[in-house]
C-alpha cells in the first residue's frame, strides 16, 4: 500500500484589493526615494529637503505609477515634487490665502451660505499638494466634535438650507463608519436635499473607491454630489477612471474642479485635454481655479491676463457645457468670486 501523501490542489482565488487604508500608509514619503523610483539625479533638485521640512512630501503608489520616470518636468511629478522654489518669500503670499483662520475660529461649527452650508471635517490628505493653501495648517485644526450633533442641531433649526457640503483635508480619509452615521442623520433632516462631497482621494488613492464606500455612498433619500480634484488629463487614467466608473454606477452626480497651475495645466491644449477627459469618464467640468496665494506656491502662480486668455480660448475651442467657471477665492466672500 502506497503511503505517498496526496497533493490536494489550493483553490484558485482572486487577488484582494489592497485596502485604501495600506495604501495611504504605503505612500512615497521621502522626496529622495521618489527621484530614484523615477530614475531623476537629486543634485538637479537644490534645496529639496528644505521644501520637504515644511510641508512633508506624500505620494501614493497609484499616483506614482502616472508619473512619467525620467522626465523632471512631468505635470504630475510638479503637484507632489518639493522644490528650492517653494522657500523664497513672495510678496502677497502668506500663510492664511483664503482667510481660514478667522473662518474657523470656532471649529466644528458649519458655515452657511445662500441656502448651503459647509461643514468642515477632521479628514486628512491623502496627497500633499505643493500648492495646498493649507500647507502651513495642522488639520487638527479644523477640528469637528468627537459626535456630529452640534452640526445636525444646527442643520434641524435652519429649514432654509437645502444642501449640506463637506470639505477639510479630505472627507473621504475617515472612516466609512463615521460618514454612514452622518449620512444616516442627514436622511431624517426633511429639508435637506444633497451631500456634496469635495475630494481629491478617487483622483490620487483610487482604492478608496471600495466595496464599504459604495455600500452606502448614493443610497437613501438625499442626493449625493462628488466634486473631484483632477488638474491634468493623466490624472483620470486607469484605476481613476475605473473608481468613476463604480462611483456613477451607484448614480452620483460627478464634478471636477482644478487650479490653474503654471507648468501642469496652463496651455489650452492641456485644458482642453482635461475638461474632455474627464467628461468622457463621466465627469462634468465646475471651477477652474485661479492659485490660493499661500506661502511656498508662487512659482505655481499663472498671471491673471494669462489665465483669462486661456479661459477664451476654451470658451472658443468647447462646447459651453465643457467650460469651467474660473474663480478666485476671497477672504470673507460668501462664495467663489468670477473672473
Amino acid at each position: 500500500m502506497s503511503t505517498k501523501p496526496t497533493m490536494i490542489p489550493r483553490p484558485v482565488t482572486a487577488a484582494q484589493p489592497v485596502r485604501w487604508q495600506h495604501a495611504l500608509a504605503a505612500a512615497v514619503r521621502d522626496p529622495l526615494e521618489l527621484l530614484r523610483r523615477l530614475r531623476l539625479d537629486a543634485r538637479d533638485f537644490p534645496d529639496l529637503s528644505g521644501a520637504d521640512h515644511g510641508f512633508r512630501t506624500r505620494v501614493p503608489e497609484s499616483y506614482l505609477a502616472r508619473i512619467q520616470p525620467g522626465n523632471p518636468r512631468d505635470p504630475l511629478l510638479l503637484q507632489v515634487l518639493p522644490q528650492g522654489a517653494e522657500l523664497l518669500e513672495r510678496p502677497g503670499f502668506g500663510p492664511d490665502p483664503v482667510g481660514d483662520h478667522a473662518a474657523m475660529a470656532a471649529p466644528g461649527l458649519l458655515h452657511k451660505y445662500h441656502g448651503r452650508a459647509l461643514l468642515v471635517t477632521t479628514g486628512a490628505c491623502a496627497i500633499h499638494c505643493r500648492y495646498c493653501f493649507r500647507r502651513e495648517f495642522p488639520y487638527n485644526a479644523f477640528s469637528t466634535p468627537g459626535n456630529w450633533e452640534p452640526a445636525l442641531e444646527y442643520l434641524r433649526e435652519h429649514q432654509e438650507i437645502r444642501e449640506l457640503i463637506l470639505s477639510g483635508g479630505d472627507p473621504l480619509t475617515l472612516p466609512d463608519s463615521r460618514l454612514r452615521d452622518l449620512v444616516q442623520n442627514l436622511e431624517h433632516i426633511p429639508h435637506l436635499q444633497r451631500i456634496r462631497i469635495h475630494t481629491r482621494l478617487p483622483v490620487v488613492l483610487p482604492e478608496r473607491i471600495d466595496d464599504e464606500l459604495l455600500s452606502w455612498i448614493g443610497r437613501g433619500r438625499l442626493e449625493h454630489v462628488l466634486v473631484l480634484h483632477a488638474n491634468h488629463p493623466r490624472e483620470f487614467e486607469g484605476p481613476t477612471e475605473q473608481a468613476i466608473a463604480r462611483l456613477r454606477a451607484r448614480g452620483i452626480t460627478l464634478l471636477n474642479q482644478s487650479v490653474l497651475l503654471a507648468g501642469v495645466n496652463d496651455d489650452a491644449d492641456t485644458l482642453c485635454t482635461l475638461q474632455e477627459t474627464g467628461f468622457q469618464a463621466g465627469v462634468l467640468p465646475y471651477y477652474l481655479h485661479l492659485l490660493d496665494r499661500a506661502r511656498g506656491t508662487g512659482h505655481f502662480e499663472v498671471p491673471d491676463h494669462r489665465a483669462r486668455e486661456l479661459h477664451a480660448e476654451l470658451r472658443a475651442r468647447l462646447p459651453g457645457y465643457l467650460v469651467p467657471r474660473m474663480v478666485r477665492e476671497q477672504p470673507g466672500a460668501p462664495g467663489k468670486t468670477p473672473v
